[in-house]
């Protein structure tokens, strides 16, 4: 993307989020379109019109209504671990957004190149440990993680991808920006119209508090990893000490905010989600320490220098969270329709 398109893709961003921010007449004619095909889209699978495709294991979908950002990642690794402690042997779908191989799906992992497959679906590789399989059909790679022996699916950013049953629907909700506008697209933020997340079975909201019935996670994360050889330090000790940082994710001011809740005096640097860097996207100015998140670490490990850190985070959800998602698999009929 053009630095004008980014600056205006960032301009569009921030007043989706701003309170009482006026919305042209144009764009909300665009958003009732859009929201009326939206809703023509999910009522022809839940009708039966268009097929919807069932495995013969269980299928969690995390996903969320809003462009950008909202923490669905460490919620999917989270859920893997959940599984994985049950007694399952999970396997995660996704998109592989960005990923730009030839032929789809493709098995993700530690090693794979962002490039390829996507920079989100190596980060869970890396962190999750179990298969992962990456392509834009869900259904052809969930079926090629059930013929590897995985006995439960959890497909990342799937909420919109009707044509995969599921017998679990989450959708992660950004407790700082919450649901903007609460418009659909171009207007607003929103890929489907608030009351959706009626029709889920769990909320659960990154940040902020929690409202009943919903779920509140959190991200913690409070050491710092050296991109070249894994030395670990608490990100503490880089306070009192000027430190640069950059995101390349859907919401980088929560990645900024959380390294100066440690004291860090932090120069940040945002660009697009899904950013491909570069290796002067990592030199300005002095050197001096630069942070980043793990997601945009995946892409620059070939760049790794003493200067450069990896910031891992991890969900942090209450105990109930696990037991209800656990509960809810063993009483629900694997393949019911969708919600």
């Amino acid at each position: 993307m053009t630095k004008l398109g980014t600056d205006c893709v960032a301009g569009l961003t921030r007043r989706w989020y701003e309170t009482g921010a006026p919305v042209p007449a144009g764009l909300r004619a665009l958003a009732a379109l859009y929201r009326g095909v939206v809703a023509i889209r999910r009522r022809l699978y839940l009708n039966g019109w268009r097929r919807i495709e069932r495995l013969p294991v269980p299928v969690l979908v995390v996903g969320n209504i809003s462009v950008g950002g909202t923490g669905k990642t460490p919620l999917v690794i989270a859920l893997v671990e959940i599984l994985r402690a049950a007694g399952f042997c999970p396997g995660v779908v996704s998109r592989g957004y960005g990923g730009r191989a030839k032929h789809w799906p493709q098995r993700v992992t530690a090693l794979s190149e962002p490039l390829e497959v996507g920079d989100e679906t190596v980060l869970i590789a890396l962190r999750a440990g179990c298969p992962v399989m990456a392509g834009p059909d869900r259904v052809v790679a969930a079926r090629a993680l059930r013929e590897g022996g995985c006995d439960a699916i959890v497909s990342d950013d799937g909420l919109q991808h009707y044509r995969l049953g599921r017998d679990v629907e989450i959708a992660v909700v950004d407790g700082a920006r919450g649901l903007g506008n609460g418009l659909c697209l171009p207007a607003g933020p929103l890929r489907e119209p608030p009351e959706r997340l009626q029709a889920v079975d769990f909320v659960v909201r990154n940040g902020g508090d929690a409202r009943p019935g919903e779920f509140l996670m959190r991200l913690g994360g409070n050491a710092a990893v050296r991109l070249g050889d894994g030395q670990t330090r608490p990100l503490a000790s880089f306070a009192g000490r000027k430190v640069r940082a950059l995101a390349g994710i859907g919401n980088p001011e929560r990645f900024f905010d959380h390294l100066r809740a440690f004291g860090l005096d932090v120069e940040a640097r945002a660009f697009p989600d899904h950013h491909v860097f570069r290796a002067e996207d990592l030199t300005w100015g002095e050197d001096v320490p630069l942070l980043m998140t793990e997601k945009d670490a995946v892409k620059c490990r070939a760049f790794s220098r003493e200067s450069l850190w990896s910031v891992p985070v991890r969900a942090v959800l209450p105990p109930e969270f696990a037991a209800s998602v656990l509960n809810l698999l063993r009483t629900q009929t694997h393949g019911r329709q969708t919600a």
